[in-house]
């Protein structure tokens, strides 16, 4: 039997508005919250509570046979707070149905990982807080930003009390291995990994609805029979993907929510597959072996690295920049100012400084509010000089 792991991430930045160098010590409105609440709820409208209705419908017509995990970012939950909260209200049914697995990550999907261990450690504490606030769950599995991964950020939350960490099966990682193992952290005492299968997972969240890939049209039973074909002593596959999948970057019209719906109940109904969350696999299964990870790995571009957030001379300035003033925001005494920076340590704002080019450019292009990286990266460093005057830092 091998279980399926359904990992869906939700996450929505707050985009810093058009912010010229005149406004600089003029002004101090950085969000465009205009477009913040028109997206969310857009995404809302044609993502999360359709989505939502039809997997909690899922749960409840298998008797909880069907489960699968999320991980929603603190900025999102803000904003579906103030601007959707009925689509916050069903993600809270799901959590209540006890066959769905709400993660932790940290509050303002960040890289402070990487670079800030302090800041990290307060951001999961803040995530952890508006989990049980609104979702009124306690997390024990863990979601880095982007599923960025290395043995240092598998310490930090190994140090944090969580059970397990996500992280990408990438090629460069496993060497020909299978990535449907349990595997541990080697330089983590063997922390454990669930890992991401990236081509299974591709298959709906890029390949979908591309009528030029020769598996078009994906329909359930082909996938199905994809899984129920994975050798015996697989003990679980892990799909991961962005949960705006379904219904934003694969319209409804091109049949993914049915697709979903069938692909579920012939799970269900076959005696090879069954499902799974994150803290349930740890639980039930030993880990293989360590892997090593000689640099952070991602889930994002052809890299699977962190150059789509630090891979260019801009985005290595601006996330400098911001992380400079990270001392001064926690020392200020003033939540609110404090809240605004850690909104610009969202991976969001330098990830559409991005300059790679072909596939990976378009998929950075369909993301970014801004004409141009460059663009990007002039607005917010002229943003960020606003605030480090606010907060008197060298």
């Amino acid at each position: 039997m091998t279980s399926i792991v359904y990992y869906f991430q939700v996450h929505q930045p707050y985009r810093v508005k058009p912010f010229p160098y005149d406004a600089i010590g003029s002004r101090s409105d950085y969000w465009d919250d205009w477009l913040n609440e028109d997206v969310a709820k857009r995404v809302a409208e044609k993502c999360y509570l359709p989505m939502n209705r039809q997997l909690l419908r899922a749960v409840e017509r298998s008797d909880g046979a069907f489960r699968c995990s999320f991980s929603v970012s603190g900025t999102a939950i803000r904003q579906l707070a103030a601007w959707a909260p009925e689509a916050l209200e069903s993600f809270r049914d799901l959590a209540d149905s006890g066959a769905v697995e709400f993660m932790c990550e940290t509050s303002r999907h960040s890289l402070a990982a990487l670079v800030d261990p302090e800041e990290f450690k307060a951001q999961v504490g803040e995530q952890r807080a508006l989990l049980k606030e609104h979702l009124g769950v306690e997390p024990t599995a863990f979601r880095n930003t982007e599923l960025i991964t290395d043995a240092s950020v598998a310490r930090q939350v190994k140090d944090l009390g969580f059970e397990v960490l996500l992280a990408e099966g990438a090629d460069q990682l496993l060497h020909g291995k299978t990535a449907q193992a349990l595997y541990g952290m080697g330089g983590a005492e063997g922390f454990p990994l669930i890992l991401r299968d990236f081509q299974l997972s591709d298959d709906i969240g890029f390949r979908f609805s591309n009528q030029g890939w020769e598996g078009y049209p994906l329909l359930a039973p082909t996938f199905n029979g994809w899984l129920e074909s994975l050798p015996d002593e697989r003990p679980f596959v892990g799909l991961f993907m962005d949960y705006e999948t379904f219904g934003e970057h694969q319209a409804r019209d091109t049949g993914i929510f049915d697709f979903m719906d069938t692909m579920v109940d012939l799970a269900v109904g076959s005696d090879k597959l069954d499902f799974a969350t994150p803290t349930e696999i740890v639980r039930r299964d030993p880990v293989v072996e360590d892997l090593d990870y000689p640099r952070p790995i991602s889930w994002a571009d052809e890299e699977r690295d962190v150059s789509a957030w630090l891979g260019n001379h801009m985005q290595r300035a601006a996330h400098e920049a911001i992380y400079k003033l990270g001392p001064a925001a926690r020392a200020s005494g003033d939540p609110d100012l404090l809240s605004t920076w850690r909104d610009f340590t969202t991976s969001d704002h330098v990830y559409y400084m991005s300059t790679k080019c072909e596939t990976d450019g378009d998929v950075h292009e369909y993301f970014s509010p801004y004409d141009s990286p460059h663009d990007a990266y002039l607005n917010v460093m002229n943003a960020l000089e606003d605030l480090r005057r606010r907060l008197g830092a060298d």
